[in-house]
């Protein structure tokens, strides 16, 4: 595994050569985030900045959210929503779980258009309310205003993310009682994304495809319909006019 991240050439416009940068960096020039880690204040105060400055640069651009987020704490993810939700108001935000989408994780990568929220065909969706985010200390009446607000922000969670699902808030409410696992199929019944990204079987070259349909030639498959391809029996020969029984007039 590479300790530091992986650099990749990079040829800029009306230039001959190409140049090495950060594989990140070639990310945002595709407006393209991927979230991959534990959401804590730091993580949201670096994804926050990232979509304020891809908004500023094209406010009318797609922007990409790649999801494989193992969890977070809810007063950082509330403020990467509130964003989300503000800038989809001018651009299309697209958002992808690409593995696991845990607890807030999952609150995210509903907060995107809705349209574009899908799922990889193994990945897995986990809602749950959230706790303290610390052990917190104190006297019984400071420790029961922290509880009590936790409560509350847990309540505004439920709320938005039935808004997000269109489901009653009693059925939502309900299902948070204890941890709730989704595979994909399941959250786009349940609401909590649109899609399962599936590649096209019809296509099989991904160049200048979007995310999970693939383009370029034509590729055959067994059970397609088709004569030939991959498993499937070969298409029957035709026969040529000398292959044709001579009649009894010649």
């Amino acid at each position: 595994m590479p300790t530091t991240t992986p650099m990749v050439p990079y040829k800029p416009p009306n230039s001959d050569y190409a140049q090495f940068i950060d594989l990140q960096a070639r990310f945002y020039q595709e407006r393209i985030v991927f979230i991959n880690r534990f959401l804590d204040e730091e993580a949201a105060n670096g994804i926050i900045s990232l979509l304020l400055y891809l908004r500023n640069e094209d406010p009318r651009g797609m922007i990409n959210l790649y999801l494989n987020i193992p969890g977070g704490h809810m007063r950082p993810c509330l403020a990467i929503y509130d964003l989300i939700c503000q800038t989809r108001r001018q651009c299309k935000i697209r958002t992808a779980n690409l593995g696991l989408c845990a607890g807030m994780g999952a609150f995210l990568c509903s907060a995107g258009t809705k349209g574009s929220r899908g799922g990889m065909p193994n990945a897995r969706f986990l809602i749950q309310r959230t706790g303290l985010e610390n052990p917190f200390q104190g006297q019984a009446s400071d420790i029961g205003l922290e509880v009590s607000n936790l409560k509350t922000w847990n309540d505004r969670m439920e709320e938005e993310l039935a808004e997000m699902t269109g489901r009653p808030i009693s059925i939502v409410r309900n299902d948070l009682k204890r941890d709730f696992y989704l595979t994909s199929a399941e959250a786009v019944k349940y609401g909590l994304i649109d899609q399962v990204l599936m590649p096209d079987f019809r296509k099989r070259r991904a160049v200048g495809a979007e995310f999970g349909k693939f383009e370029g030639e034509t590729q055959r498959y067994q059970g397609q319909g088709n004569q030939g391809g991959w498993g499937g029996r070969p298409p029957p020969m035709e026969k040529k006019d000398d292959d044709e029984p001579l009649s009894a007039k010649d």
